[in-house]
């Protein structure tokens, strides 16, 4: 049983580095063609750039929160999972 306990353990450890590790670089594209797109907005109409910038700030936190969901997603995958106490007997903690 704990041999099958530590299975899970490290299946999920590797889950969870693995979702944090795709969210954070989708969310690092997004985020760069965001402003990029931003930039090249505020260059050709210079009095937009209020707008644009609202607009920008409003969707990179948008972005931002996918990104804090993996983490959530992968923190609950390490922390909280049905065999924990099997796995933290394993370990030695009590």
């Amino acid at each position: 049983m704990e041999a099958d306990a530590l299975k899970f353990f490290i299946a999920c450890v590797t889950a969870a580095g693995l979702c944090i590790a795709v969210a954070a670089f989708g969310c690092g594209i997004a985020q760069g063609l965001g402003l990029k797109s931003a930039v090249e907005g505020i260059a050709r109409n210079p009095e937009s750039s209020g707008k644009v910038t609202v607009t920008l700030l409003i969707g990179l936190a948008m972005i931002e929160s996918l990104c804090i969901y993996a983490l959530v997603v992968s923190l609950i995958l390490i922390y909280a999972h049905p065999q924990a106490a099997a796995i933290a007997s394993l370990l030695g903690a009590h």
